[in-house]
């Protein structure tokens, strides 16, 4: 199958993909006022690679700031799941001890999980 073909098969489950991850992000408590780029599946550049133990094509995306540095990926493998991790890469808005680094999301079409990964900040 194409690059096109699965980037066309995966965009409606992409977008939700992003909605959740945006969901989770605005869950912690941001301002409207915080500069966080939220994920947005069309954003992303798209390639094919190859699943070392399968040796089917998955396909991965990635995302960019406009310094054309990586904030996040997402990659769906050919057994029906996904992994996508997003950054956010700002201080917890209301636990100060905290960091968010970012946004971890992984599952299938009918159960997809996401989670923070937050670091301690040193006292």
């Amino acid at each position: 199958m194409s690059l096109k073909e699965q980037i066309d098969n995966q965009f409606a489950f992409g977008k939700v993909i992003c909605q959740r991850i945006s969901e989770a992000i605005v869950k912690l408590g941001f301002s409207v006022q915080t500069p966080i780029q939220l994920p947005n599946f069309e954003d992303a550049e798209f390639r094919l690679i190859l699943d070392p133990l399968t040796q089917d094509s998955n396909l991965a995306g990635y995302w960019y700031n406009e310094k054309k540095q990586r904030i996040g990926q997402i990659q769906f493998n050919s057994d029906g799941s996904f992994y996508a991790e997003y950054d956010v890469v700002q201080p917890h808005p209301s636990k100060k001890q905290f960091f968010v680094e970012g946004i971890n999301a992984w599952g299938r079409e009918d159960n997809i999980k996401t989670e923070a990964k937050l670091l301690e900040l040193p006292q």
